[in-house]
């Protein structure tokens, strides 16, 4: 069976993701997401490119 490929994390992929960072970039992230106004999950994307 394949994975579905999905070009953009889900809000539950971004709750996995936060959940298994150290907890001072997990704040980083979502403090950064905040301040911009973007969804988390957008943050995230763009700290992986």
């Amino acid at each position: 069976m394949q994975a579905k490929l999905q070009e953009q994390l889900t809000s539950a992929d971004a709750e996995v993701i936060l959940g298994r960072l150290p907890e001072r970039i997990r704040e980083a992230l979502i403090a950064r997401a905040t301040e911009i106004e973007y969804p988390v999950e957008a943050v995230i994307e763009m700290a992986f490119t």
